[in-house]
């Protein structure tokens, strides 16, 4: 399943990693994966790190493409009113599974820095239901990425 995520993403038009306009997942994606990164005010290195690689494992982009593509979402995310626009875009691009997948993606942005702030976690949860991801999918993808670190006890396991 995840692994057909990975292989649309890679297929998606305009591969360059240039912006093909307002209806580019990728733009979408890294824009909700830096809104996530940013919620809590705090950018540590650690989430940067995460969210390049992120970017660049999903879109099979590296060096100027990948700076292109996060300074894109970076853009985008600060200009943005809500989370429509991005949601809408992915909604079109990404079935159920896509969807579910992408969610786990921004837990790994949430948990690069080893913890879980209610911002964060609102801004799941948000993105969640307009990209109609159930709820027992949302924590599903979270305890699997939060079991995959290093101290998962620091992550509190409740909704």
């Amino acid at each position: 399943m995840f692994e057909r995520f990975l292989s649309f993403l890679k297929e998606i038009p305009g591969g360059s990693g240039r912006s093909t306009g307002d209806d580019d997942p990728r733009v979408a994606a890294a824009a909700l994966l830096y809104h996530v990164m940013n919620v809590d005010g705090v950018r540590q290195d650690a989430e940067w790190e995460r969210f390049k690689a992120v970017l660049g494992e999903n879109y099979g982009v590296s060096g100027t493409e990948l700076d292109e593509l996060a300074k894109a979402g970076e853009q985008a995310d600060r200009e943005a009113v809500d989370f429509y626009a991005f949601t809408s875009v992915l909604k079109r691009h990404l079935d159920p599974d896509g969807r579910k997948a992408f969610i786990g993606l921004m837990w790994e942005i949430v948990f690069a820095d080893g913890e879980l702030h209610e911002l964060e976690d609102n801004t799941v949860w948000r993105v969640a239901e307009l990209l109609d991801v159930e709820r027992q999918d949302r924590i599903s993808e979270r305890r699997k990425v939060a079991a995959s670190l290093p101290d998962p006890a620091k992550i509190p396991d409740e909704e």
